[in-house]
């Protein structure tokens, strides 16, 4: 059942963790793979073992691609954000990606839509893996650590009758139903 949480911020958290470094993908065929994050996706691909390799583009954070051979469980909602600079980029990426989906194994591509204050399109890769493709705020969500959306304790608010606090208007009604 959905719920709003309660925080358990502490000073001294038990793990001295300094950063969010990676994640981790699965490939079927780390060759075939390697081509759509370079030709498709326009990645930085470096590859430091004989079956896995690495991913980033425009910032440090990393993912390893390890070759399973097997398709990835991963859903539409365990997906990967990927930001554009525009609204016309999404739609002329929606369109790029279906003109190249046959010769990329791209497996679905979903409709262009507006939610929680992005434009975007969900697409499977070859591998199975799940990606929205977006134009939304210059620094993804970083933004709505600084901006008073986290509703942590909040009782004034039904879990039921909430939209997502990314979307603007919503985030503005919550906020002001601070008391």
């Amino acid at each position: 059942m959905p719920q709003i949480t309660r925080s358990h911020r502490t000073d001294k958290p038990l793990l001295d963790i300094t950063m969010i470094s990676h994640g981790t993908l699965g490939s079927v065929d780390l060759q075939v793979s390697r081509r759509f994050y370079e030709e498709v996706l326009g990645f930085d691909v470096i590859q430091l073992s004989p079956v896995s390799i690495l991913l980033r583009k425009g910032s440090d954070h990393t993912y390893v691609v390890v070759e399973t051979g097997e398709q990835s469980r991963m859903s539409m909602l365990d997906h990967n954000g990927i930001d554009v600079a525009s609204r016309a980029a999404v739609d002329a990426a929606h369109e790029a990606l279906h003109s190249v989906k046959d010769e990329y194994g791209i497996q679905r591509i979903n409709p262009v839509m507006e939610q929680h204050g992005a434009y975007s399109f969900y697409f499977r890769d070859v591998d199975g893996n799940w990606w929205e493709l977006l134009h939304g705020r210059s620094q993804g969500y970083a933004f709505a650590y600084g901006e008073g959306r986290d509703i942590t304790g909040r009782t004034d608010v039904d879990p039921a009758d909430m939209e997502h606090v990314l979307d603007d208007e919503f985030a503005e009604r919550l906020l002001g139903g601070r008391g």
